[in-house]
């Protein structure tokens, strides 16, 4: 009687550590309260001056986190990466988002938002070569189609000025899901080499620097801006930017791109419940049902292709 030849072990790739999941929590949750901070004080500031008090906020606090760390040169095409990310992400989408949340309420600025991930997932995929395996195409095939039926419930909203173009709300809220997307595929490369806190703080202050010509602009809403205003713009920038972004590059330096972004689309469902209760604001019924439609996209996209045993 021969032995039977031993056959390969076959293992399932590893899910993310409960450091990573960890630090998901905390970026969703931080963003999706950010949607609300913002629409609070957006009546005390500009877009462009909230997006500088909040970086100058945040990059202070960044410095901190660097105190007694170890500074890793970049190379040119890692400065080009993060001057990138840094002036796209850090500064115009938070001045696109700012802009966006004047005239529309929370809950539907995070559900146009949400586009954001599916352009990082698909960019990802061609752009980052981390390729597009079927339950993710699948799933941001399935959450396309909740962003086509926001779309529809916002139209009937008022979002748009009744001749089929976009209202300016609008438009900046798609600006800022371009940018979101654009601004993490070009920080994902940053990450492989670069400490995330570097890259992180690094991005601050160059998005910062993008913002200087609103310091005037940031200088004059200052003295109208009633305390809780300023309040509200320095917590956005110490926990949606300081903590969050932070704790965001350590789990994009821990897993794909398109994976990490598919996770954020949990955050439209939260602005839209803290809109509610903070502001009595809600969108659309069919921008709900697309929101928990973008949801279903969410679980899909996080399947596994199931291992056949060998008998």
């Amino acid at each position: 009687m021969t032995a039977s030849p031993s056959l390969p072990l076959v293992t399932r790739p590893a899910g993310p550590t409960p450091a990573v999941i960890v630090a998901i929590v905390v970026t969703v949750l931080a963003w999706a309260s950010a949607f609300i901070v913002i629409r609070g004080t957006a009546p005390s500031f500009e877009g462009g001056a909230l997006a500088l008090a909040r970086l100058v906020v945040g990059a202070a606090l960044l410095s901190l986190v660097l105190i007694g760390k170890r500074w890793v040169a970049p190379t040119r095409r890692e400065w080009l990466l993060i001057a990138g990310f840094g002036v796209i992400w850090f500064g115009g989408y938070n001045v696109a988002l700012n802009i966006a949340e004047k005239t529309l309420d929370a809950g539907t600025t995070a559900m146009i938002v949400n586009i954001g991930p599916i352009l990082i997932a698909l960019g990802a995929g061609v752009f980052l070569r981390e390729g597009i395996p079927k339950w993710l195409a699948i799933g941001a095939g399935v959450a396309f189609l909740g962003v086509v039926l926001i779309g529809i419930g916002t139209s009937g909203a008022g979002l748009g000025d009744g001749s089929g173009v976009l209202s300016t709300g609008t438009a900046w809220a798609l600006v800022a899901a371009v940018t979101y997307a654009a601004g993490v595929l070009l920080q994902k490369p940053a990450l492989k080499r670069l400490p995330a806190a570097q890259v992180t703080w690094l991005g601050c202050v160059i998005g910062l620097v993008a913002c200087l010509p609103f310091a005037g602009q940031l200088v004059a809403d200052l003295q109208t801006a009633s305390p809780a205003a300023i309040a509200g713009a320095v917590y956005l920038g110490a926990v949606p930017t300081a903590l969050a972004f932070s704790t965001w590059a350590y789990a994009l330096a821990r897993m794909p791109a398109g994976q990490l972004g598919v996770t954020t689309y949990i955050v439209p469902p939260l602005a839209i419940v803290l809109g509610f209760v903070v502001f009595a604001e809600i969108p659309a019924v069919t921008a709900i049902i697309g929101g928990a439609i973008c949801l279903v996209g969410v679980a899909l996209s996080r399947r596994r292709p199931g291992v056949r045993a060998v008998g």
